[in-house]
Order: C-alpha cells, then structure tokens, then sequence
C-alpha cells in the first residue's frame, strides 16, 4: 500500500475552511475550482470530472464537524484502485490560520504516482482558492 500525506498552511480561519471543505458536492465551485471542472452529488457518493478528464466517483465515509475532517473513498470511475481512502482536515493553526491535512491511502501502489501529482496540483489550487474565498491574499 502507497500513502500521499500532504499538509499546507492557508491564510484563512478553520471555521472558514471548515465551511468549504464540508460542502462534499460543490468541489468543482468551492474547493478547487479549475482543477475539478464538475461535481455531481448522489445521496453519498460525489462524481467528480477534473480538468484532465480523470472522473472518479468517490462515496462520503464520514464527515465530522467537530474535528473539521472529511474522509471518502473512490468507489469508480477512471481510477481502478482496489483500497483507496482519503481524508482532508482543516486544523487550527497560530494567528487564526489553518493547517490543511490530506492524507490518502491506495492500492496497488503503482497509483501512487498519479494520484500524488494530483494531490500536489490540487492542494496548490485549494490554498488559493481557500484564501480567496475567506477574504485572505495567497501568499
């Protein structure tokens, strides 16, 4: 098994990023606009389209308010993992900033790779997008 662990600091308060980070179907407006160009939501499980054409479907594990933490996991699409579970938290950090946390765990580990340029790509496109939305000038 492969993990990709990323972790950032945003220029915005956990509240704020909590408030992005929860709202599971608006990923393509929200989260990462551009990178993710659409998302569709079904009771649980979210369709997500990237900019590259990859469309995944990836089913809600839990979503808890109290730890600002979204787990999910790729249940189809263009990916074929046989495990993949991904978390994304928002922790609070010194001067009202927040630590993004996201951690994903996949097999076969040759997905590793692919699925560890998109996490780098994408956690550049979220902290813009994060500050942006919260008021905050990206760094």
């Amino acid at each position: 098994m492969a993990s990709i662990h990323k972790e950032f600091i945003i220029d915005a308060a956990p509240e704020a990023v909590w408030d992005v980070l929860s709202d599971y179907g608006a990923v393509h407006e929200r989260l990462a606009p551009g990178f993710v160009t659409d998302t569709q939501l079904n009771s649980d499980t979210r369709t997500v389209t990237f900019a590259d054409g990859t469309i995944v479907c990836e089913r809600l594990v839990d979503l808890d308010p109290e730890n600002r933490r979204v787990a999910y996991t790729v249940v189809g699409g263009n990916l074929h993992p046989s495990h993949h579970h991904a978390s994304m938290q928002a922790l609070a950090e010194t001067d009202g900033r927040t630590r993004f946390v996201w951690h994903t765990d996949v097999l076969p580990a040759t997905l590793a790779t692919p699925i560890a340029e998109f996490v780098e790509q994408g956690s550049k496109v979220m902290r813009q997008a994060l500050e942006t939305a919260t008021g905050r000038v990206p760094m």
